[in-house]
This record gives C-alpha cells, structure tokens and sequence, in this order.
C-alpha cells in the first residue's frame, strides 16, 4: 500500500488525477472504474483540463461506475449517470457507448446485477479502480456487514450514508435507500486501486480502513490484502 498524505484537496486532485492520466496514457483502451461523490470532482476537473490541452485521450477508454441509486433514472439529476455526464463524460472524447453505469430503474436488480458483472469480465476486468469512502467504511455501496459481498447486489444503504448524502438532495427523507453497487470481487480484481479522501473527518475511518484489522464491518479494510493499492488523503 503507497499512503499519500498531502496539504490541501487541490494537490489530492492533481495526483489522482496525473495517476489516472498515466494510466490512460500507458493504456490508450484500458478500462476504468469510477467513483462518484464530491471527492473526485476535481480529478475530474484535472482530467477535462489534461484532455483538451491533448495530454490525454479518451477516445478508446472505457469506463464502468461503481453504483446507481435504485428508483432514479439517468435523466434525474441526482442519479449518477447524470453526475458522470455532467462531471467528466459531456467534457472529454470519451465513446459514450463505452461508459456503464449499472441500471437503478431495472426490473431485476438481482439480474441486472449479474449482466454487470459479466460486463467487467468480458472487458477483462477493471485496469484502475478509483474509490471514496464513506465515514461508516464503506466502498462502492458495500455498507458494513457480517460478510463481504463478492457480486454486484442490492444494498439498502445504512442510516449514516443516506444522512451524508442528504446535502445533495432537497431533504434526507428525498434520498434514496437502495442503491445497486460493484461487489468486492471487481474491485479487488481490479489491477490497481486508487482510494481517494479528504476533510478531517475521515481520518479516523482511514484509520481503522488501513492501519487496523480486516472486517466487513469496515468494508474498505479488504484493500490491505489489494497488491497495488494508492490511497491519498487531503485533511483540507
């Protein structure tokens, strides 16, 4: 594990960003998983920058999101297909038939669920994973458990993150409490990992993540047994 502590959240942007960039430059068709959530807003910000001063190119990348809100279409502004459109994909030369998103409004989220992860597999797997982490431990939407769950699933998500989240929306009683999200398998297939954090607030869930034991109740614990993991933490 590389644990990178920087001054201010501009200099975590910058370096994930430059990580990711350098990804895409080694790979030109590699695949990508994406997080959202307010922490990469400005990697992405430093991606859109890097791509139309044609540092890099997205015209080959592909990319698969972590998670979806159940019940929000990729219409809604609160749905995260329309964050990712909105923050990196409507900005760069990315095919947007090659962004995925998983579905919220399927019939079957258990089936869509399963489509998912035969998608990762088909595209042989995720080249860099780039991951938050909730105050509760959690990645993706894997909430904390008595087990880790290895497929992309149906989470009912935990009290703590739909009050995080209430920012977002008009009130906490306007946010979702499902949500489909990439189980631990992908993620921990995946061949690098990059977790990103920044406020005072997370510290001590970074602690206990990476410096304490593994258990699914703090779900990001698992990436200590991760080969090529890059955590960057910003206290501003």
């Amino acid at each position: 594990m590389n644990f990178i502590t920087v001054k201010t959240y501009d200099e975590l942007s910058t370096k994930a960003a430059n990580i990711i960039a350098a990804q895409i430059i080694n790979k030109p068709n590699c695949v990508l998983g994406l997080a959202t959530g307010s922490s990469p807003v400005g990697a992405y910000d430093k991606l859109t920058e890097y791509c139309k001063n044609g540092i890099i190119d997205f015209s080959t990348v592909t990319s698969v999101n972590l998670d979806e809100y159940v019940g929000l279409d990729s219409s809604n502004n609160q749905s995260y297909r329309y964050f990712m459109n909105k923050n990196l994909f409507d900005r760069v030369n990315i095919n947007k038939e090659k962004t995925f998103v998983p579905s919220g409004t399927a019939d079957d989220i258990e089936k869509e669920g399963e489509q998912y992860d035969k998608l990762i597999k088909s595209l042989g797997g995720i080249d860099l994973q780039l991951l938050g982490i909730g105050l509760d431990g959690h990645i993706g939407f894997n909430e904390p458990d008595e087990y880790f769950t290895a497929e992309t699933h149906l989470v009912s998500l935990d009290a703590s993150t739909i009050k995080a989240n209430a920012r977002f929306f008009a009130s906490e009683a306007d946010v979702p409490t499902k949500a489909i999200t990439m189980g631990m398998m992908s993620i921990m297939q995946a061949k690098k990992v990059l977790l990103i954090a920044n406020g005072a607030a997370k510290k001590e869930i970074l602690e206990k993540a990476f410096f304490g034991p593994i258990t699914p109740k703090v779900p990001a614990s698992i990436l200590q047994l991760h080969p090529d993991l890059t955590v960057i933490y910003s206290e501003n």
